[in-house]
């Protein structure tokens, strides 16, 4: 079925308050597959850190500010910036129908905690947050994707070279690596592409094509989408799945020039995803950026 986008923008319907007081992961300490990702001492209490809890929810917001902003510093590092295009979302922990998101035409590069722009769940900009314009395809892609995933805190979709040169071909990434296996049963294909996503219609067709539980969505002609229980999650995910597409290009040329491919079994893919998808690893995965990029910028980005 294709979706038409109108020219008047239509405002959707309020977001849906979530209570995700109580993350649907449990402490990183308890959790077995992440802790068997490293090792520790003979006596078991060198344990991985994982993602922090929080009982002060304003707290809780500084923290997530903070590494949205260094997301797309990430993100400007990787080159994925093009004008306007390209948004992060991170659902807000103090007004649950609220979220965070970058301000119109502002460098990913550039980004600060304190550029970030609070909306409420009909995207109009509200006090709290840098009073500034947003994204309005932005909003229409994130509000949706919040509505319909409960679980997800922090969305991101750019136009990076490999990501949108891969989505022409409107297919999964195949399992030709283990970094590929990340992905293995958690991508979906939204091939349905309606132009700029001005209207509510086509948020909500792309929140129907990323699925229940999946990770990942090739937005056909378009680009990619990533959501992560945390910002640094889908911002980790987002360069995986970019680097993915970038191998998946590399590895079909050669193959188009007679060398065969090898894929990854399905009980190998399987095994590797198991071992890897679980958001403790992939918001650890995202940390030594993090902190260069913290380094790199003098802690402006904190600020």
């Amino acid at each position: 079925m294709s979706t038409t986008v109108t020219e008047t923008a239509t405002r959707p319907a309020p977001m849906v308050a979530v209570d995700d007081s109580k993350p649907a992961y449990g402490p990183a300490t308890e959790d077995a597959q992440f802790q068997a990702t490293a090792r520790g001492d003979r006596k078991g209490t060198l344990k991985l850190r994982g993602i922090p809890t929080f009982t002060n929810p304003y707290e809780q917001r500084k923290w997530m500010r903070e590494h949205m902003a260094a997301a797309f510093r990430y993100f400007g590092k990787l080159g994925y910036g093009e004008g306007i295009s390209g948004h992060i979302s991170i659902r807000d922990p103090v007004l649950k129908d609220h979220f965070w998101m970058n301000p119109y035409a502002k460098h990913f590069s550039l980004m600060k905690a304190s550029d970030l722009v609070l909306v409420d769940s009909e995207g109009y900009v509200t006090e709290g947050g840098n009073q500034a314009p947003i994204n309005e395809a932005g909003f229409m892609i994130h509000s949706e994707i919040h509505k319909a995933r409960p679980d997800v805190i922090a969305a991101a979709h750019t136009h990076g070279i490999y990501g949108k040169t891969w989505s022409a071909f409107g297919k999964p990434v195949e399992m030709i690596s283990q970094d590929a296996c990340n992905f293995y049963g958690k991508q979906s294909v939204y091939d349905d592409h309606g132009g700029v996503a001005l209207a509510q219609e086509e948020g909500a067709a792309i929140a129907k094509a990323l699925g229940k539980d999946n990770m990942v969505c090739v937005l056909q002609n378009h680009g990619l989408l990533t959501v992560g229980r945390t910002v640094d999650e889908a911002a980790f995910l987002f360069s995986s799945f970019d680097k993915a597409c970038q191998s998946q290009l590399l590895a079909d040329a050669a193959a188009a020039n007679g060398i065969e491919k090898k894929i990854i079994p399905h009980n190998v893919a399987k095994y590797t995803a198991d071992a890897v998808q679980n958001p403790h690893n992939f918001y650890t995965e995202f940390q030594p950026e993090f902190d260069l990029i913290v380094e790199e910028s003098n802690g402006k980005v904190l600020e």
